[in-house]
C-alpha cells in the first residue's frame, strides 16, 4: 500500500511542499554515464552489473555498431550470485583485461549497480586496491549508480563527490578563483568562459574538467556555481573542504542565465556597470529569441512528474519567461537551501510536490489534463495513450539548455510537442 502524502509548511521561499512517499517510476543513477563519459575524455566507466544494465546503457546511448565508447559492463553472472565465484578475482581479471586493451584510460570508474549492491560487493574496497596496483598510470575511482540507492541525475552527483576528494589544494597565498560544478556541453562552457573573462573573474575551473585527471586545485579563496540544481552531495563535499557557494538562480534562460553570472560578479566583486554591459546583448538576444516561442507556450499548462530535479528551476523559467502555468512542480528531491531563489519566483498557487507516488501524481494529470506533462520515458507511452502530450525528462539533460544563446532551444523542447499535437488535430 502507498505511504501517505504530507503536507510540508509553507515558507518566505516558496509554496507549501507535498510531500510523496510510495511507487516510483525513474531511470537509476546509471544513466548519468551517458553525458560524463562524454565529458571526461581519458575516463572510462565500468558498471560492475548485470545484462540488464548493459543494455540500459546501450539503449539510452544509442551507441552506433561501430562505435567504442568509453564505458562498458562487468557481467554479474549466475555463479556470482550464487558465490560460486571470488567476484573481486573476476573484477581484477575484467579490469586488467580493460586495461591492456585501453590504455588511453587515465581514470577508472567502478560503478556500483542493483545486483553488485545486492551481493555487497565492496567497489570502493575494490577501487582503493586496483588504484594502489595500477597507479600512476591509472586511477581508480568508484561510486554508485544502483537504482535502489540513486534517481536518475544522482549518478552525476554521486560520480562528482567521488572527484572531490581528488582534488589538490591550492597552493598557499593563492588568490581567488571560480569553480562552475556540474557538466556542461563542451559548446556551452566555452560560451561561459568568454564571458567570466569579459567580466574580469579568473581563473574560471570546471568539474568535471574534460581530462578527468587535470583537477583544479581548490582553497579557501575558491568559490563555487552549480550549474546543475542535482548536485548535492557534491556540494556538501566541496563545503566540507571550506568551500563557498555563490548562490544564484541556475542559468537557464534570460533570467536565470543573467542573475547566474551577476551573482559570481558580485562575489568577486566586479564593477556593476561592467556587468550591466557585458550581459545586456546576451539577455537582450535570448529575450528576443523567446518571443517567437510564447505565442505557442503562453497560457499553456504544465504538469512536472519528478525525475531529473530540473523542474523547480524550469518552471521557473517556463512560467516567469514564457507565460506557462505550472499546476504542479514535482521533483524526487527538494533542496530547499539550493533551491530558494527559484521557489521564491514560482508562480502563486503552484503545488510543489517531493519524492513520488506515481498512481496518486497520475490520478492528478488525469484530473487537471495539462497541456503538456514532462515525465520518464516509462509514464510517456501510456500518457500519450490517454492523449495527453508529454515531454521526456531525459531529453532535457541530454540537450544544450543553459544560457543565453541556448534559451530558445529551451524553449523550443517544449514548443514542439505542443505544436505536433495541433497539426495533428483533426
Amino acid at each position: 500500500m502507498s505511504a501517505p502524502a504530507s503536507l510540508g509548511a509553507a515558507s518566505k521561499a516558496g509554496p507549501a511542499v507535498l510531500r510523496e512517499r510510495g511507487q516510483r517510476e525513474v531511470f537509476c543513477g546509471l544513466t548519468g554515464i551517458i553525458w560524463l563519459h562524454r565529458r571526461m575524455q581519458d575516463a572510462f566507466f565500468l558498471v560492475v552489473g548485470s545484462r540488464t544494465c548493459a543494455h540500459l546503457l546501450q539503449s539510452a546511448a544509442g551507441v552506433m555498431i561501430f562505435a567504442e565508447p568509453r564505458f562498458g559492463t562487468a557481467i554479474i553472472e549466475e555463479r556470482d550470485l550464487a558465490g560460486l565465484a571470488d567476484a573481486n578475482a573476476e573484477l581484477d581479471r575484467v579490469v586488467a583485461r580493460l586495461l591492456e586493451r585501453r590504455p588511453d584510460i587515465r581514470t577508472l570508474f567502478l560503478v556500483g549497480s542493483c545486483p553488485s549492491e545486492v551481493i555487497k560487493l565492496d567497489l570502493a574496497r575494490a577501487a582503493a586496491r586496483l588504484s594502489e596496483r595500477h597507479m600512476p598510470h591509472v586511477r581508480v575511482l568508484n561510486y554508485s549508480g544502483s537504482g535502489i540507492e540513486t534517481t536518475f541525475t544522482e549518478g552525476e552527483d554521486a560520480c562528482l563527490a567521488a572527484l572531490v576528494p581528488e582534488m589538490p589544494d591550492a597552493p598557499a597565498g593563492a588568490g581567488p578563483s571560480l569553480l562552475v560544478v556540474g557538466t556542461l556541453p563542451d559548446i556551452v562552457e566555452d560560451q561561459f568562459r568568454r564571458l567570466f573573462a569579459a567580466l574580469g573573474i579568473a581563473p574560471v575551473h570546471a568539474l568535471p574538467p574534460r581530462r578527468s585527471r587535470a583537477l583544479p586545485p581548490v582553497g579557501p579563496g575558491t568559490r563555487f556555481l552549480l550549474a546543475q540544481p542535482f548536485l548535492n552531495e557534491t556540494a556538501r563535499a566541496l563545503e566540507d573542504r571550506g568551500l563557498e557557494r555563490i548562490d544564484a538562480l541556475f542559468p537557464f534562460g534570460a533570467e536565470g542565465t543573467a542573475d547566474w553570472f551577476a551573482a559570481a560578479a558580485e562575489a568577486f566583486g566586479a564593477d556593476p556597470m561592467r556587468v550591466r554591459a557585458v550581459l545586456a546583448p546576451g539577455r537582450e538576444r535570448a529575450a528576443r529569441a523567446l518571443e517567437r516561442h510564447r505565442a505557442t507556450l503562453a497560457g499553456r499548462t504544465i504538469f512536472f512528474l519528478p525525475d531529473s530535479q530540473l523542474e523547480v528551476p524550469l518552471a521557473r523559467f517556463l512560467a516567469s519567461e514564457l507565460g506557462m502555468v505550472p499546476i504542479e512542480i514535482g521533483t524526487p528531491w527538494l533542496h530547499q537551501r539550493h533551491l530558494a531563489r527559484e521557489l521564491g519566483r514560482l508562480p502563486a498557487g503552484v503545488t510543489l510536490s517531493e519524492g513520488q507516488d506515481v498512481d496518486r501524481q497520475l490520478d492528478r494529470v488525469r484530473v487537471h489534463r495539462p497541456d503538456i506533462t514532462v515525465c520518464g520515458l516509462g509514464l510517456a507511452n501510456p500518457l500519450e495513450a490517454e492523449g495527453l502530450t508529454t515531454k521526456w525528462a531525459i531529453e532535457l539533460v541530454f540537450s544544450p539548455i543553459h544560457g543565453f544563446e541556448q534559451a530558445a532551444d529551451l524553449a523550443e523542447l517544449f514548443a514542439r510537442p505542443l505544436r505536433r499535437r495541433d497539426l495533428l488535430r483533426v
